[in-house]
């Protein structure tokens, strides 16, 4: 469902998205990262972020379930962006940093345990990870996607059910960024894995 939702609507997300200033959340997760430290872009969507943490030196790849974003991704950045699900992650401590906006939020809610566990793998040990779900419970539907809204109770029972290694560095609610969409609030996540 969420698949033929970005292959036909690629093109509007990608316009909708592509120049959104995040900036105000680069930095709570950058922080706790080295200069040109290795970033996982999971799930990039229209590779905005993937282009802003290399325009800052950083080294990053980046992936999308979707071909159509990829490759406009592709066109953005000037980068190989792999066409992937997180279902399919094989990395092991590879990343210094993985950055998952507004992207698990696709995932199943019985599927997330699964994917937080291969994320959390692919994370170097005291490595930091940004994760970001609108703020809510359960899974819904909306214009043919499929969410899963966390709040603060289901996302730690999310993160200790998936027997994860991992602490919680900060949690905090924003508004949605994009233009005429200050209703929708977000739940923000950075963790760092134990050493």
């Amino acid at each position: 469902m969420n698949d033929d939702y970005y292959q036909q609507n690629a093109q509007r997300f990608y316009d909708d998205t592509v120049n959104v200033n995040m900036s105000v959340l680069y930095e709570p997760f950058l922080a706790h990262l080295k200069p040109g430290a290795q970033i996982l872009d999971a799930g990039c969507g229209s590779g905005r972020d993937t282009r802003a943490f290399s325009d800052l030196g950083f080294e990053v790849e980046a992936f999308d379930a979707s071909a159509e974003l990829v490759e406009r991704a592709r066109q953005l950045t000037s980068r190989q962006i792999e066409v992937m699900r997180f279902q399919e992650m094989t990395a092991v401590e590879k990343y210094d940093g993985i950055w998952c906006c507004a992207s698990l939020l696709h995932v199943p809610e019985t599927e997330l345990p699964e994917v937080m566990a291969l994320l959390a793998r692919a994370l170097k040990p005291g490595g930091v990870w940004y994760l970001s779900f609108k703020y809510g419970r359960g899974e819904r539907e909306k214009d043919g996607r499929v969410f899963t809204d966390m709040d603060e109770a289901a996302l730690q029972g999310l993160a200790a059910g998936s027997g994860i290694k991992v602490d919680l560095i900060d949690i905090w609610k924003t508004e949605d960024l994009r233009a005429g969409r200050d209703s929708e609030i977000w739940l923000n996540i950075l963790l760092a894995r134990r050493a």
